[in-house]
């Protein structure tokens, strides 16, 4: 069984499959606490569903052919990862939004993976496992929410250091309502940084968040 906070349907707002339609299951509980969380409600509230019945969740939307796993932290329930597989086994694209505080080494090879590396101003700077980087598969995609200059120094050190620049999808996003889409477009022009600019699309269509879109 696993505790589920919701399941909707929506725009995805961020990584390389930005701005398809996309079911979402976000399972209840995080180990961290990032100071400009969005899903506070998901830390404790939710309800216990089996992988059958997550499955029959997508399959009643047959016109969706994304299904992403977020939370809350996925990765802190371990019916998660035959979860993933169920799904892409039926042919769904599915993609897992996780912070990398935890392995991602059972993950099934055909997700989508998107590591939400931690800054420094998250407040959970030293969250990040490093051996999430060694064997990754190339489609991992790697996330950094920058909050100030200080973080988009760390985060380009960071990719520098770990050579993510020449093996992966490097995504930016400004912190929403806390960094400026442009000031954070004009560093990474300036700085010649081969990051990819997100804005995180779904907090400019809804926001205020809407439950259960």
């Amino acid at each position: 069984m696993i505790k589920v906070n919701e399941i909707f349907h929506s725009i995805q707002g961020e990584s390389t499959f930005v701005g398809n339609p996309t079911l979402f299951i976000r399972t209840t509980g995080c180990n961290l606490r990032c100071h400009y969380c969005d899903t506070k409600y998901s830390y404790y509230e939710g309800s216990l569903m089996s992988i059958e019945d997550l499955v029959r969740e997508a399959q009643q939307r047959p016109h969706l052919k994304y299904v992403c796993i977020t939370g809350g932290e996925p990765l802190l329930q371990k019916e998660v990862y035959p979860l993933m597989s169920a799904l892409c086994d039926l042919g769904y694209f599915v993609s897992l939004e996780t912070s990398g505080s935890k392995s991602c080494r059972e993950v099934d090879g055909r997700v989508k993976i998107v590591l939400d590396v931690k800054t420094p101003a998250s407040g959970e700077g030293d969250s990040f496992l490093l051996e999430n980087i060694v064997g990754s598969p190339l489609s991992t995609e790697f996330k950094f929410v920058i909050c100030s200059e200080d973080d988009f120094k760390w985060s380009e050190n960071f990719c520098r250091q770990h050579d993510l620049f020449e093996k992966f999808t490097v995504l930016y996003s400004p912190s929403f309502e806390e960094v400026e889409p442009q000031w954070l477009a004009e560093k990474i022009l300036q700085q010649n940084s081969p990051a990819r600019l997100q804005l995180q699309l779904h907090k400019y269509i809804w926001f205020p968040h809407t439950r259960g879109v």
